[in-house]
């Protein structure tokens, strides 16, 4: 499932992904980066683009279905969420363990860099979900 939908000031971007489609992460990413346009302070679409890829990413990795990311800007924000349906909150993320491992720092790029992010759980599944207030073009 894909779209974009526009109305009352906001634009909307919804995409399925695939149970363990990692292909899907760069096809959100350049769906995310064509619905941002010129959207917010120079850097806030790349910020935009790295925390969804994240998301998709985990949300991929670890759960055993696929996920349902949604994209909503306005002049002044941007919230991304990605749903899954698997049971079970994610942990809000520790300081990372001082190795080189490539895993576990996802979330703590989220914290760091989304002016606000959370998860809420659903009947089946939870959405982890964070807001950019980019401002103005």
């Amino acid at each position: 499932m894909a779209g974009r939908q526009e109305g009352s000031g906001a634009a909307q971007l919804r995409r399925s992904v695939r149970r363990a489609d990692l292909r899907a992460v760069p096809e959100v990413r350049r769906a995310l980066r064509a619905l941002l346009g010129h959207w917010g302070e120079p850097g806030s679409a790349d910020v935009a683009e790295l925390l969804t890829s994240e998301l998709v990413t985990n949300a991929l990795v670890h759960t055993e279905e696929g996920a349902v990311v949604t994209a909503t800007v306005a002049p002044a924000r941007l919230r991304v969420e990605v749903r899954d349906f698997t049971t079970g909150l994610v942990e809000p993320p520790a300081e990372p363990v001082p190795d080189e491992s490539t895993h576990g720092r996802g979330l703590l790029l989220v914290q760091s860099l989304a002016d606000a992010w959370g998860v809420r759980a659903h009947g089946l599944g939870k959405a982890v979900w964070f807001e950019l207030h980019g401002g103005r073009a």
